[in-house]
C-alpha cells in the first residue's frame, strides 16, 4: 500500500514553524511547491490552518528531521506505518449475503421490467450477479422464470437507493435522445398552424341599385301617409 502524507499542507505549516528545514526540503515531503511553502513562511497563505505535528501522528521521525536539518540534500522519508491496511479492490459482482441471493432473480426482473434503460454491466454491479443469469431472465429461459416475481432491489436490501439513482441517472446520459417517429409527433409547420377553423374570405357586395331603394323608401312613406289620414278620420 502506498503511504500518503495526512494534512499536507498542516503539516507544512508545522515543519516551517518548529524545525529548519529548507523550503525545498518541506515542499518535497509535503508534495508541494516551494513558492508555496515560502507564502506559509510568510503569512500570505494557510492563513487559519492549524500544524500537524507529523512526529506525534508516527509519520515523520524526529532523527529523520535531524538528518535534514544538517544536510540540505537530504530528502525526508514517511516512517514506515506500525499497521498496514491492504488495498480494498473489489473484482467482479457484488458480494451478496448468502440469505439474500435467493432474491436476486426476482430483483434482476424488476430492473429489466422498470429500468429498460439499464445495461448488464449496471444491473451486475448493483445486486451482484452475472451476465449471463441476466440475459436468462430477459429471454425468459431462466430455470425459474415461472415462478419468479419482480421485486425491488433496494426493499430486498440488494442495493442502496443512492446506487440505483446513480446507474439509473448514467443510464440516462449515455441514451440517445428519442426521435420524433419514437415519441408519435412531429412539429407541425407554420404554414399548418396558421390555418384557421373558418374563413376571413368576404362576400363580393352587391352592386346596389338606386332606383329600387327610392321606390322602397317611396312606399314605404306612402303607407304611413295612409296611416295617418286613418287616423285623423277616426276623430
Amino acid at each position: 500500500m502506498a503511504q500518503q502524507l495526512l494534512m499536507p499542507k498542516a503539516t507544512a505549516v508545522w515543519l516551517v514553524d518548529n524545525t529548519a528545514l529548507s523550503f525545498e526540503q518541506i515542499a518535497q515531503f509535503c508534495k508541494l511547491h516551494p513558492l508555496e511553502v515560502k507564502a506559509i513562511a510568510d503569512g500570505e497563505s494557510a492563513q487559519g490552518i492549524k500544524g500537524l505535528d507529523p512526529i506525534s501522528t508516527g509519520q515523520l521521525s524526529r532523527d529523520e528531521i535531524a538528518r535534514a536539518e544538517k544536510n540540505p540534500g537530504h530528502k525526508l522519508k514517511l516512517s514506515d506505518p506500525k499497521v498496514r491496511v491492504p488495498d480494498s479492490k473489489r473484482k467482479g459482482p457484488r458480494y451478496t449475503p448468502v440469505s439474500k441471493r435467493q432474491d436476486r432473480p426476482n430483483a434482476i426482473l424488476w430492473l429489466v421490467r422498470n429500468h429498460p434503460e439499464l445495461k448488464d454491466a449496471q444491473i451486475s454491479r448493483l445486486v451482484g450477479t452475472t451476465k449471463s443469469t441476466i440475459e436468462q431472465i430477459r429471454d425468459r429461459t431462466h430455470w425459474n422464470s415461472a415462478n419468479l416475481t419482480p421485486m425491488d432491489p433496494v426493499t430486498l436490501g440488494l442495493c442502496t437507493q443512492i446506487d440505483l439513482d446513480l446507474e439509473v441517472e448514467r443510464a440516462a446520459k449515455s441514451r440517445p435522445l428519442p426521435s420524433a417517429a419514437e415519441l408519435g409527433a412531429t412539429l407541425e409547420s407554420a404554414q399548418e398552424t396558421e390555418k384557421l377553423g373558418f374563413s376571413y374570405d368576404r362576400e363580393e357586395e352587391k352592386e346596389i341599385d338606386a332606383d329600387a331603394v327610392f321606390a322602397k323608401l317611396k312606399s314605404l312613406k306612402s303607407t304611413r301617409q295612409d296611416d295617418e289620414d286613418e287616423d285623423d278620420q277616426r276623430f
